[in-house]
C-alpha cells in the first residue's frame, strides 16, 4: 500500500489513452488524477470505501479519442482488492488547462464510483470535497498509451494496464 502523507492509500489510479493523433490529452489526465488523489485523501470517502470491506481500489481510466462510442466498465475483486477499469471520451480541446477540466473530471470519476457502488453494494457516495489547487510543478504523469481502436471492448479494458500477464478470468 502506498502512502500519501500519513494515511495509507485506498485508491490507486492507472491512467491510459488511445488517441488517434498520438497526443495524450495531458490536461485531462492531470485533472482526472487530481480528482482521484483528492478523493483518496478525503476522510468521508475513506470511511465510505472502508464499508466495502476491501482495503484497496485500483481505478483504471482509459480516455479514448472523440470517436468513443460508449463507456466500457470492468469491475472485479482480484487478490483482495477491487480492480475497476473504465473508458471515457477525452475532451475535444487538448490545449485546455487542467483546472478548466475539473468539472468534467469530477463528473467522470463520480460516475465511475456510482457504477462501482452499485456493483459492490455500497451506500450513497459522499460529497466531493473542494479540490485543492494543483501544485505548481506536477510530477511526471504516468499514462499508458495503446494504439487507437474503434472502441475499447470489455476484454481489452480488462487487459489495458496489464503487460505480459495472462488475462484474469471471471470469478478470480
Amino acid at each position: 500500500m502506498e502512502f500519501r502523507g500519513r494515511q495509507p492509500c485506498w485508491l490507486h489510479p492507472h491512467l491510459g489513452t488511445t488517441t488517434v493523433d498520438g497526443r495524450t490529452p495531458r490536461a485531462y489526465m492531470v485533472a482526472l488524477r487530481h480528482v482521484v488523489v483528492t478523493l483518496d485523501a478525503d476522510p468521508e470517502w475513506r470511511r465510505w470505501w472502508r464499508a466495502s470491506g476491501v482495503p484497496e481500489c485500483e481505478l483504471g481510466i482509459v480516455a479514448e479519442d472523440q470517436d468513443h462510442l460508449r463507456p466500457s466498465a470492468d469491475i472485479r475483486k482480484v487478490r483482495g482488492k477491487v480492480r475497476a477499469n473504465f473508458t471515457c471520451a477525452a475532451p475535444a480541446a487538448v490545449d485546455r488547462r487542467p483546472a478548466e477540466l475539473f468539472p468534467l473530471a469530477v463528473r467522470e470519476v463520480t460516475g465511475m464510483f456510482e457504477v462501482i457502488r452499485e456493483a459492490i453494494g455500497l451506500g450513497d457516495l459522499p460529497p466531493v470535497p473542494a479540490l485543492p489547487d494543483l501544485p505548481e510543478h506536477l510530477a511526471e504523469l504516468e499514462v499508458t498509451r495503446k494504439p487507437p481502436q474503434p472502441d475499447v471492448t470489455l476484454s481489452q479494458i480488462q487487459e489495458f494496464f496489464v503487460e505480459d500477464q495472462p488475462p484474469i478470468r471471471r470469478g478470480d
